[in-house]
């Protein structure tokens, strides 16, 4: 009789683990994106990896990262390691076909994530192109679990009253760029 209960008692942890987690990706996938999926045109990306300075000891995180091409630049010119998030699967998937392609799979990962819950306290560079709300969400954000000195850099969209260290013009877009400052 004891057996039995134990392996009732098994069977049941195991189904609501199970469950547990399906809801988990459920919940994950079901959200809609917060912006519209638009590629950041590789002029552009090239001049926000020059503006952050990456170098091979940089570990970049790229939020919304859709194709992954900011990741994979970051790794394929400069060596260094990166992480892209996004919440759209297509575009997980497209981003891993991308980086097998460019032959940089050892040095960056893609992660089907809401990027309002992701730790990416790892990132010494985050990149972003989202929205002027979205970016104004996150801020709080960036701030609570970017070490000071770590840089971001923004494409087209600004942090409001969070005025930039630099804000540059390339191929008629707007870059913007801050370092997170010490902990008060």
């Amino acid at each position: 009789m004891k057996t039995l209960q134990k392996l009732c008692t098994t069977l049941l942890l195991i189904v609501w683990v199970i469950t547990a987690s399906l809801a988990q990706e459920a919940a994950t996938a079901a959200r809609t994106p917060d912006v519209p999926y638009v590629p950041t045109r590789q002029t552009v990306v090239d001049a926000m990896l020059i503006l952050a300075k990456v170098t091979k000891n940089d570990v970049v995180y790229d939020l919304g990262c859709g194709d992954g091409r900011i990741v994979i630049t970051a790794a394929k010119q400069y060596g260094a390691t990166g992480t892209g998030i996004d919440i759209n699967p297509e575009r997980i998937k497209e981003a891993n076909q991308n980086a097998q392609a460019a032959k940089v799979t050892d040095k960056v990962k893609f992660e089907q994530a809401d990027l309002f819950e992701t730790d990416f306290s790892k990132a010494s560079v985050v990149t972003l192109y989202l929205l002027p709300s979205v970016n104004l969400k996150l801020r709080p954000i960036l701030l609570k679990q970017l070490k000071p000195g770590s840089r971001i850099v923004s494409h087209a969209f600004n942090m409001g009253d969070w005025e930039p260290e630099q804000k540059i013009e390339v191929d008629g877009s707007t870059i913007y760029y801050w370092t997170v400052p010490e902990k008060k």
